[in-house]
């Protein structure tokens, strides 16, 4: 095979690899999730409706609510908090843009307009919350005491330590009063229902933006022992760690737990997760003519240690026909340069370092992406990585080992041409991975 009949076919490859990411993303669309789930007849009973959407997918959630919401049962106009990159306009909507994922003023400024929104809300009406992944950040309230830059500084320092997902939702839902299950209790004596996307591994409905309508199983002394196990206790403001050592003590109320009156007229319906998009990928694989296998569909763990694993696991198998190994998941950076990039573009880095030292042979490609749009503090959804990016790194002049050990995959990938860029896709179920190998001729 000639080099270019094998760039062509590389080329060719590489698109394969974007459109079953694209398949992956297409399968969490919040709009049609919601049109999907919500049916006319949850009104039947209600006087009138409270409609708050929070999340990256705060936007397309509420318009199609609105358009299923009988006319005239709106309790006010709905409100939806999302990132700023995905403000959308829609009618009989308020649409407030706010940070993430550290959160800002206009964010605080939100959750306080939804606690106000509670306190009016009667026995026979319908508080309709619309969940996506993003809310912890988006609508910050800081408990009593704690400020939102204390509040951020405490989150920062975790997101920095490695800290899964779950330890860092902890932390926020006992220094909030929104998340946790605060917001359950705000809208006593309405009904509440949730519907939820989800972009947790596993679809813990307490973890999803801090389960603001959800029972909290962890504690404070969960809270405080997460922050010491990951070496940022002391780092800590005083204030976060006299708040959460209160709590400890049973000073201050804990979160609502399982059982509590404020989930008694309390509901919730799943309209999308991460497994679903992992099996519209597998789909869209083998519609393809891959040959499908599931790597993981709970694929966690350090990224670059990860992505080594899979470059194993990859070189081990017999490739015969062009075969797709896919995943999805949420993987960890724990930061220890001041480069930048996020755990997707840190995986793909990563992945193609370890298959230039593994050997890995024939024609593959590897992507790791966001379905979010959004790869941590950057532009990219995420890298796609091919047999030839440590290649392309040298001959731009850059060291790709140096750059990873410095957190800076971003750099790298640009210098390569390998970065995925999307754009804000409006819906945030965590990771996709993807592993396309074409057999060595």
């Amino acid at each position: 095979m000639s080099d270019l009949e094998d760039q062509a076919g590389l080329a060719s490859i590489r698109q394969d690899a974007l459109s079953i990411f694209q398949a992956g993303i297409a399968a969490a669309d919040p709009y049609q999730a919601v049109k999907h789930y919500l049916a006319p007849t949850l009104f039947g009973n209600c006087s009138k409706v409270h409609l708050i959407a929070f999340g990256k997918a705060a936007c397309a959630m509420a318009k199609a609510a609105q358009e299923i919401i009988p006319a005239g049962m709106l309790a006010s106009r709905g409100l939806a908090v999302t990132n700023y990159e995905n403000v959308t306009r829609i009618d009989n909507i308020d649409v407030i843009g706010a940070s993430h994922p550290l959160p800002d003023e206009t964010g605080l400024k939100a959750a306080h307009i939804i606690a106000d929104r509670m306190k009016n809300t009667q026995k026979n009406e319908l508080v309709l919350v619309l969940v996506s992944g993003g809310g912890s950040a988006l609508i910050p309230y800081p408990a009593d005491q704690i400020t939102l830059q204390e509040k951020i500084a405490a989150t920062d320092l975790l997101l920095a330590s490695g800290a899964t997902i779950n330890q860092i939702n902890c932390v926020r839902k006992h220094l909030s009063r929104l998340k946790g299950g605060g917001l359950a209790r705000m809208a006593v004596p309405a009904h509440l229902h949730a519907l939820i996307l989800s972009d947790v591994l596993g679809d813990d409905l307490s973890t999803i933006a801090s389960g603001p309508t959800i029972a909290d199983n962890t504690t404070f002394a969960d809270a405080v022992e997460i922050l010491k196990a990951k070496g940022v206790w002391d780092q800590a403001p005083i204030n976060v760690r006299q708040y959460l050592e209160q709590g400890k003590l049973g000073i201050i109320a804990e979160t609502p737990k399982p059982g509590d009156d404020a989930f008694k007229h309390n509901e919730h319906t799943l309209i999308g997760s991460n497994a679903i998009s992992v099996n519209a990928m597998l789909q869209a694989a083998q519609n393809q003519s891959y040959e499908i296998k599931l790597y993981s569909n709970r694929l966690c763990g350090e990224a670059r240690e990860e992505a080594e694993k899979l470059v194993i696991h990859a070189k081990a198998l017999t490739i015969s026909k062009p075969t797709a190994l896919l995943a999805g998941g949420e993987t960890t950076v724990t930061l220890k340069g001041n480069g930048r990039g996020g755990r997707n573009q840190e995986m793909a880095l990563a992945f193609a370092i370890a298959a230039k030292q593994h050997g890995l042979t024939g024609n593959w490609v590897f992507l790791s992406g966001g379905t979010d749009g959004r790869d941590g503090p950057t532009d990219a959804a995420g890298g796609l990585v091919d047999r030839y990016t440590i290649e392309r790194m040298a001959q731009a002049g850059v060291n790709p080992i140096n750059l990873l050990e410095n957190n800076d995959s971003y750099t790298a990938l640009k210098t390569s041409n390998d970065l995925v860029n999307t754009g804000a896709t409006g819906t945030n179920v965590a990771d996709l991975q993807i592993l396309l190998i074409q057999p060595a001729s």
